[in-house]
């Protein structure tokens, strides 16, 4: 009889896995870089590797065609985004949304929203407002800081729809507001971003990792279009 309630656990286990994670599809298959290059190429950097299921940005393999911000060949409008990372001590990183990819823009981040990827205690970053991990870069501080120790895996949620963005760390929402009205525009015109043109404006866009010249590791990166 256990052994039947066992299997029976186990097969709900799976059942609630896979509803949870209906309509949503891999960004990342887990072997490859398929999907990706790097901003304004049309390759990826040698410092990008596939290692045990997830994308390292892998500094010792480094070469001359180096790293630079990873980011999806296509577009997204209104999404559900779930990925998990983790970082070395001292790094720091990021998940860029709503990208414009164009040769005008130098980087990932000329156009694109940040949610901060950072070892809090050994960056410089963390000891700057707004600029903590799950905080949304610059403009909004995270309600509370539950991300795990340098070195674990932390899971990270952004979804975006018809203007309403929530942020969430370790099953914790830590930044909720409204895109592109009159308090975003505010938000942005009090950031470092306030003089520059066409940041946070574009409503569809494609999705980076950035290379900060720091070691990160991304994997289980899904996405919903919504």
């Amino acid at each position: 009889m256990k052994r039947y309630l066992l299997s029976a656990c186990i097969l709900l286990a799976v059942i609630q896995i896979s509803q949870a994670q209906k309509g949503f599809k891999p960004l990342f298959d887990g072997k490859t870089t398929t999907g990706w290059h790097t901003y304004n190429k049309t390759t990826v950097g040698s410092a990008w590797q596939v290692q045990d299921g997830a994308l390292h940005l892998d500094l010792a393999t480094k070469g001359t065609d180096g790293g630079g911000d990873l980011i999806t060949d296509k577009e997204y409008g209104d999404f559900h985004l779930k990925y998990n990372w983790k970082v070395a001590p001292k790094a720091n990183s990021g998940l860029i949304f709503y990208i414009n990819e164009a040769p005008k823009y130098s980087a990932t981040y000329s156009t694109g929203l940040e949610m901060q990827v950072l070892d809090n205690d050994g960056h410089p970053d963390g000891k700057i407002t707004k600029h903590r991990a799950g905080d949304l870069y610059d403009l909004i501080k995270s309600s509370s800081e539950p991300v795990k120790p340098v070195g674990e895996w932390n899971s990270a949620e952004i979804i975006s729809k018809k203007g309403n963005l929530t942020l969430i760390l370790n099953g914790v929402t830590v930044v909720k507001t409204t895109l592109w009205n009159d308090n975003w525009k505010t938000l942005i015109a009090g950031s470092k971003f306030a003089t520059w043109k066409d940041w946070g404006t574009f409503k569809t866009g494609k999705i980076a990792l950035q290379d900060h010249g720091d070691e990160v590791w991304y994997k289980n990166i899904l996405i919903k279009e919504l």
